[in-house]
């Protein structure tokens, strides 16, 4: 745990003008923080934050940049993917000892997309008070920038890095009636990009990189124009979120994706659970399904 310095008073500055914050209430605090432009910090947010006994940050270094815009000196406690387990238990004694901590992810809304559920949920079980400064998120942000439906969408988190598990979890969702929305690495933008294309077909979508920052971009397209445009860029940098368009309820799946949705799911089940499970998602009629698969058998070699 790290070590606790003396905070006195409790202060941030907003353009070289100090503020004094009131004490954080005892519990549990969970703050939005930017998600890229420092600038995009709320004030109540500020205030959670310098009011706050100490801070339970992702990185200590990442989280330290944006204290030291504002002027804040409060505790830094690493709490992330790798220590949550272990530091879980000490946290919650501290919060039961009536301490104000503030919970804060490398940036955006904590929770998504990192191990803070676990603790909320642990607060709840014991009765410990937890609360919220909202502000950014890069989800939202995205979803608002890209052009495409906003009034129902679902997020999918950080896609699978193996292919075929990427492609599954695109199976899944690729009937929601929802525009859909993933993180993404620039590394692993091309292998994302060539499987959405070839389960979900063309669909317009949005390569959202870099958003609030100096080199912000809103990339607009299919998966196919995007793979192409992106693969002929010497380099792809910054965070990455993806946005994807529902499904066209009028446009029925095309020969090729049913084909290959039949492939994928061979590898893993009989016919007969395949032409199940590929007449759901696809929204096709069972036995159609299933006599492509034995046409299949009779046209083997």
């Amino acid at each position: 745990m790290a070590q606790d310095i003396a905070v006195s008073p409790r202060r941030y500055s907003l353009g070289g003008v100090q503020f004094t914050a009131p004490k954080l209430i005892p519990g549990l605090m969970l703050v939005a923080t930017p998600i890229g432009n420092l600038g995009d910090m709320t004030l109540r947010g500020l205030e959670a934050l310098a009011g706050a006994d100490a801070l339970l940050c992702e990185d200590t270094r990442v989280s330290g940049k944006l204290l030291e815009r504002y002027g804040i000196r409060v505790p830094l406690i690493a709490y992330h993917d790798h220590n949550a387990q272990k530091m879980q238990g000490e946290i919650i004694a501290r919060l039961k000892r009536g301490e104000a901590l503030a919970l804060i992810s490398d940036a955006g809304m904590p929770l998504v997309s990192d191990p803070g559920f676990r603790l909320v949920a642990a607060c709840v079980s014991e009765g410990i008070a937890v609360s919220a400064c909202p502000g950014a998120s890069a989800v939202t942000t995205a979803l608002a920038l890209s052009g495409l439906a906003t009034d129902r969408f679902c997020f999918l988190g950080f896609l699978p890095h193996r292919q075929g598990e990427r492609q599954r979890l695109l199976r899944d969702w690729q009937n929601l009636p929802a525009t859909l929305i993933a993180f993404e690495s620039p590394h692993r933008l091309l292998d994302a990009l060539a499987d959405i294309a070839a389960v979900l077909a063309e669909r317009p979508m949005v390569v959202a990189r870099e958003l609030t920052k100096l080199h912000e971009e809103l990339a607009r397209g299919t998966a196919t124009t995007l793979h192409a445009d992106f693969a002929a860029r010497p380099a792809v940098k910054g965070e990455i979120v993806l946005v994807i368009a529902p499904p066209d309820e009028t446009d029925p799946p095309t020969e090729e994706l049913i084909e290959q949705a039949i492939t994928a799911a061979l590898k893993n089940a009989p016919p007969a659970k395949v032409a199940a499970q590929v007449a759901r998602e696809l929204g096709l009629a069972r036995d159609d399904v299933y006599q492509r698969i034995l046409k299949r058998r009779d046209h083997a070699p």
